[in-house]
């Protein structure tokens, strides 16, 4: 069977993508990941088994790498979701977000368009790259209307916009070269396995661990929630039944402040995890300095995956949440490797020292 490239497969929404992709297709799955701090592989410790699951430490910027990758696997596509993502850590470091999201694309469509152009048909004309990019690169929205696919481009920190540079790439790539193309934005994911320093995990471990729970100006403003696994099957559609050259948005129709997201966390906590000392976890939250630039609202308009492709998402947001909360308390170990480390000798224990 042909084998399809993940790029950033160990990543919170590339390891969902992974699990599902071979659940639910016949691919082999080639998961590419540098491995910088948010890639855990022991999100993926039910697929190492898998006959068709194939692992490199391979950084996308790596040119020889790559090619190499190209020549033994000759996938029939490349799902490219390896990126740095945390805006925070933009605003403190930006050279690491133009080093992997503009100049790692960049290598990776050079890589891919070379490889796809010495293919014969009908293995050429089958050939997708599918871009993974975000709703921040439409900037910021007042209190109505929702980012759509046709929504002009307006980044604001440092993150979005190395994203909105490599959007702009792989668009680039398809009008000058032909590369077949499609790309998707998506809103702000949640679920288990995601890095604890995005808010829904923060705020979860912060409260059971009897730490402050940090909310930046006034807690007002807004995101539009996608539950991880919910994306998973939108990537998978629009991989393999997008138009070559489209663009599709997906939202999980679930527009929440960050105070909202934080009070019906601490409800479900104070229901599935009752704090020792009495009371409800509300009590823990502070408020602190606002983020710099940080945009007031997001929501995406998902009609255009909904009506050509037939997705929508499965999750409420309720029901997403609990789920993530249960996943949290359920699952120690996952956490205490993350806060420790030890998910980071995952290589040595499966691949030794040269994986």
């Amino acid at each position: 069977m042909a084998a399809v490239f993940v790029t950033g497969g160990a990543g919170f929404i590339g390891s969902a993508l992974v699990r599902q992709l071979l659940a639910e297709s016949p691919y082999d799955i080639v998961n590419i990941d540098k491995l910088t701090y948010a890639g855990n592989p022991e999100s993926l410790d039910g697929c190492v088994a898998d006959p068709r699951y194939h692992f490199s430490r391979t950084d996308i910027c790596d040119r020889a790498a790559l090619d190499a990758l190209f020549a033994q696997h000759r996938p029939c596509g490349v799902i490219h979701l390896a990126a740095e993502s945390h805006v925070d850590r933009s605003i403190h470091s930006a050279g690491e977000f133009i080093q992997t999201n503009i100049v790692g694309t960049y290598t990776l469509l050079e890589a891919a368009r070379a490889y796809w152009e010495r293919l014969a048909e009908p293995a050429r004309d089958a050939f997708r790259f599918h871009h993974v990019s975000t709703d921040e690169v439409f900037g910021s929205l007042g209190r109505e209307g929702r980012f759509a696919e046709t929504t002009a481009y307006d980044p604001r920190s440092p993150y979005s916009a190395s994203k909105a540079s490599s959007d702009h790439l792989v668009r680039a790539w398809h009008h000058t070269y032909g590369l077949p193309i499609v790309v998707s934005n998506c809103s702000n994911n949640y679920g288990p396995r995601q890095f604890p320093e995005k808010l829904i995990p923060l705020m979860i471990l912060n409260a059971v661990a009897g730490k402050p729970l940090p909310i930046y100006g006034t807690g007002e403003n807004v995101r539009d929630w996608l539950y991880v696994d919910d994306h998973a099957r939108a990537l998978h559609l629009v991989f393999e039944r997008g138009a070559v050259g489209s663009t599709y948005c997906i939202g999980g129709n679930a527009e929440h402040t960050n105070l909202a997201v934080v009070d019906t966390l601490c409800g479900i906590l104070d229901e599935l995890h009752p704090r020792a000392g009495g009371g409800s976890y509300r009590e823990q939250k502070v408020f602190v300095a606002d983020r710099p630039g940080h945009d007031l609202r997001y929501a995406i308009d998902a009609g255009k995956i909904t009506q050509k492709l037939g997705w929508s998402p499965r999750e409420s947001f309720m029901s997403g949440l609990r789920r993530t909360v249960a996943w949290y308390l359920a699952n120690h170990d996952w956490v205490a490797h993350v806060r420790n480390g030890e998910y980071r000798r995952w290589l040595e224990t499966h691949y030794g020292s040269h994986p």
